[in-house]
């Protein structure tokens, strides 16, 4: 059932924290309120990392729970949105502590996920629930909450802003009249164990793009140990030198760099969602998680997919025989790609791009 709502709501809030993946995913269902409802007020309850990436989309107003905080976030966004009320909650994201967050905010109509998705007892925090639905990519399961209020799908859209800063710096970096790859070889410290593919791997593919087609090889990531580590590993082990941007850029350099870049090249990651924000596609190395809920939204084509025998291998069973969300926490399932896999979906995808397909 619809929620009862007035035909013009004055005042909406978004609680969605985090990551950056889902952050991205989150982005185009709020532009669709925007485009829907343009005189509403619209606020954001959001993390203090994401909000370095999407902070400045005017006219929204936007409210940081920093968890790095611990219980201590919570009374300092209780005095943020002190006096505050709206017509309609989404409370987009099913943890603790969203909820708990959810409880600061003063709304008649909280709408969240159907109860089979509203993990961490979200359910006993809102008042109305979108339709239930099953095996959706993330994205589309939260356009959900456009649908429940009545506003149609239509082709999702991003515009995050790119200050001129940030452009300038990707300038550097990428040439104009040659292509440029990103690679972005790690997903976040929390998945290391099991998502990222070899260092060896992405050397014999920056070697590839470099040899065959020219390309400028870019290396980045966060300032991690680990991800150091893997550009090193990278660098040492490729003939043509990739430039080494890990830990040297932040979201918005990052996102510059991804808007100018030919194609990313990247594991399940906050990156490939950002890549597809700023329409750049993304061969997407996926063996642990399943691409059709959480790959790149407009590259599924290009995803080098082996989730289906690394799930068969750790599990023994097939994608149909499981949860939509079942991960594979093997540390070596990402060794089932192999070099050729990639280097074809680039020729598949450059051809594509060419017009050649």
């Amino acid at each position: 059932m619809r929620p009862p709502l007035p035909s013009e709501p004055k005042s909406i809030c978004v609680l969605r924290l985090s990551a950056i993946g889902d952050v991205c995913h989150t982005v185009p269902v709020v532009r669709a309120l925007q485009d829907r409802w343009p005189a509403a007020d619209i606020t954001w309850i959001i993390g203090k990392t994401e909000a370095a990436l999407v902070g400045d989309i005017p006219d929204i107003t936007f409210h940081i729970l920093d968890k790095s905080m611990g219980w201590r976030a919570y009374p300092r966004l209780r005095r943020q949105l002190a006096g505050k009320s709206f017509d309609l909650l989404l409370h987009m994201q099913t943890s603790l502590r969203s909820s708990i967050a959810s409880r600061l905010i003063s709304s008649p109509v909280r709408l969240g996920f159907d109860r089979a998705r509203a993990r961490d007892g979200q359910w006993l925090f809102t008042t109305h629930r979108i339709e239930a639905k099953t095996k959706e990519h993330v994205m589309d399961s939260l356009f959900g909450f456009a649908r429940a209020l009545g506003i149609p799908e239509g082709r999702p859209r991003w515009d995050i802003p790119i200050p001129d800063q940030a452009r300038e710096y990707a300038a550097q970096y990428v040439q104009a009249g040659r292509k440029t790859m990103i690679i972005s070889p790690c997903a976040t410290a929390r998945y290391r164990n099991w998502r990222n593919w070899s260092a060896e791997g992405y050397a014999a593919v920056a070697d590839y793009a470099a040899g065959k087609y020219d390309m400028r090889v870019l290396l980045t990531g966060a300032p991690t140990g680990m991800e150091r580590q893997y550009g090193n590993a990278i660098c040492r082990l490729a003939g043509c030198k990739p430039i080494n941007l890990i830990g040297k850029t932040g979201l918005k350099e990052l996102l510059a760099l991804l808007d100018e870049a030919d194609v990313l090249i990247a594991p399940d990651s906050g990156p490939v969602h950002m890549a597809t924000a700023v329409g750049t596609p993304v061969i997407g190395l996926y063996a642990t998680t399943n691409p059709m809920r959480a790959g790149p939204y407009f590259s599924r084509q290009w995803v080098v997919n082996k989730y289906p025998e690394a799930l068969k291998e750790e599990l023994g069973r097939t994608v149909e025989e499981v949860p939509w969300g079942t991960r594979v926490r093997n540390p070596t399932a990402a060794d089932r790609i192999h070099v050729s896999d990639v280097t074809g979906a680039l020729d598949r995808l450059l051809a594509s791009l060419a017009g050649g397909e």
